[in-house]
């Protein structure tokens, strides 16, 4: 009589062994993603300059108090893409600066950040391009080197914006 050999399995047929095999490729090929993720995101949320920026914060506060002091307020009319805007500034000292710088801030993406200079055109009312916004969310500042005022909007919004000082 002749005896029954077992028959010989082949290594890829144990379970096992893929699953040995599957952790340092998961792990090898999970590495290769961070990677290009790291290589390729925009890393504009980080800022290089944070000392810098936390010692300017006093400097920030001493503007917000002044334009507090001041009891300026504004009133911002955004109109059509590429059209003029509008703000209207509220001193009660009547003073009223040449230019005012404004600032439209993105929470998220440096990139979209857009600086315009409004020019002086009668009692407290500035003038400018209005520079194309994507939907969403925007923070806005209004400075001089003396003051600034804040706001945040969330666009498309037809309403005026008020701007006020910081509150601390």
């Amino acid at each position: 009589m002749q005896t029954k050999q077992p028959q010989e399995s082949h290594w890829y047929q144990y379970p096992l062994v893929w699953l040995v095999i599957a952790i340092p490729a998961a792990s090898v090929i999970m590495g290769g993603i961070m990677l290009y993720l790291a290589a390729t995101t925009d890393t504009s949320v980080v800022v290089d300059d944070y000392y810098q920026r936390g010692k300017a914060i006093n400097l920030v506060l001493v503007r917000d108090e002044y334009a507090r002091r001041k009891k300026l307020s504004a009133s911002l009319h955004l109109h059509a893409k590429g059209e003029s805007m509008q703000l209207r500034l509220v001193a009660h000292d009547k003073q009223y600066p040449p230019s005012l710088k404004l600032l439209f801030s993105h929470p998220t993406r440096k990139k979209y950040d857009r600086r315009v200079t409004l020019q002086h055109l009668d009692a407290g009312l500035y003038q400018a391009t209005r520079p194309a916004l994507h939907q969403g969310r925007w923070y806005i500042q209004l400075e001089t080197d003396d003051w600034r005022l804040l706001g945040k909007i969330t666009l498309p919004h037809p309403k005026p914006i008020l701007l006020t000082p910081a509150r601390h």
